[in-house]
């Protein structure tokens, strides 16, 4: 029910009409492939690909977002084998089942 959450706008999905990706990452696995068997030169790189993504590692909050990691479902299964052995030792008394 939409009472306490508000949804959210569809995403924008742009599909390559005359793109084959996979074609594509075949030829980048390619090409690395024989930069690493000394086949081509290497790889001369920009000013812009050394700077892509440095300014995320800078900021505190986007690092910390970037560090979150979900709670695994082995913790969850912990805490709630717990908290049903807690409810059933007020229900019946005891610690036996």
């Amino acid at each position: 029910m939409g009472l306490f959450t508000q949804r959210k706008p569809r995403g924008f999905q742009h599909q390559w009409i005359y793109v084959d990706e996979r074609k594509e990452k075949l030829q980048k696995i390619e090409e690395k492939a024989k930069r690493d068997l000394g086949m081509l030169p290497p790889k001369e790189t920009t000013p812009e690909e050394r700077i892509r993504g440095t300014f995320a590692e800078q900021t505190k909050h986007l690092k910390r977002r970037k560090e979150k990691k979900p709670v695994s479902y082995a913790v969850l299964l912990v805490l709630l084998a717990a908290m049903l052995f807690i409810l059933h030792y007020f229900v019946t008394g005891r610690f036996s089942f």
